[in-house]
């Protein structure tokens, strides 16, 4: 290290020019260290708000072909699948309603189709459940009916044609004696597994104490629109796609138990 001295000053002198110097060198030093500091508290500050006021990250894996339609698994682990609109019910008619399956109908007009895969060999309670999620997708619903009956037909039951040609859009020519389900409750389960939301009936509902489910929520007929029940919906479960719940959601208006 190379020290300058000042051959006009004696070495007291200079000896107390460097000790000054040092000092100041010394503040600069402490103030130095203390604006770091402040500044790395501003950032801690602002990375913790950051934190709070971010959203949750929806990963949407690759659905499976079901997912464009109302479904559900039963208790028995059968899959139910549901038109969301007439050209929805034509295309699970034709395209996947097979021989083993059950054709599902509310007994109103404007109602989905319900199709439960294999459904002839199912137990009473995964049909009884396919009915209550007929009922609930049904213009009964938006008519605030209370209940409504359900009916379910065989493969050979249901066409698109008659001798004379096919018949109307959204419309299918039934044949044959149909089971009925009487008096199906309007009442969806709503819940979140595994990040993905899923949809029962009300009489399934004994269904999630097999799943650890640790929120739940009760959607029955009300007088809250449908945007406001999606998000309240969505809050109470932690869950952030309020548009993946406003889907799931049938016409008409809400009360959340």
């Amino acid at each position: 290290m190379q020290i300058k001295i000042d051959f006009t000053k004696s070495a007291q002198e200079n000896a107390d020019d460097y000790y000054k110097r040092s000092k100041k060198l010394l503040q600069k030093k402490l103030g130095a260290e203390k604006a770091i500091k402040d500044l790395e508290k501003k950032l801690s500050g602002i990375q913790s708000s950051v934190l709070k006021e971010r959203k949750t990250i929806i990963i949407k894996k690759p659905g499976e072909w079901y997912q464009k339609f109302h479904w559900m698994h039963t208790p028995g682990g059968l899959l139910a699948i549901g038109g969301r609109d007439a050209k929805q019910n034509e295309t699970l008619n034709s395209k996947y309603f097979d021989d083993n399956d059950l054709f599902f109908h509310a007994d109103i007009f404007g109602a989905s189709v319900f199709i439960l895969k294999n459904g002839v060999n199912a137990e009473t309670t995964d049909k009884e459940c396919t009915a209550q999620m007929a009922a609930c997708y049904s213009s009964a619903w938006k008519k605030m009916l209370p209940v409504v009956d359900v009916y379910a037909m065989r493969r050979d039951q249901v066409s698109k044609s008659t001798e004379k040609g096919s018949i109307s859009s959204g419309s299918f020519l039934l044949k044959g004696e149909r089971e009925w389900y009487r008096n199906m409750k309007l009442e969806l389960i709503f819940f979140v597994m595994d990040g993905e939301l899923r949809v029962i009936p009300g009489n399934a509902l004994n269904k999630l104490a097999g799943l650890n489910i640790q929120k739940y929520v009760t959607v029955n007929e009300g007088k809250a629109e449908k945007a406001h029940t999606a998000k309240e919906i969505c809050r109470r479960l932690d869950y952030d796609d309020v548009d993946a719940v406003m889907r799931q959601l049938p016409a008409g208006t809400f009360r959340l138990a």
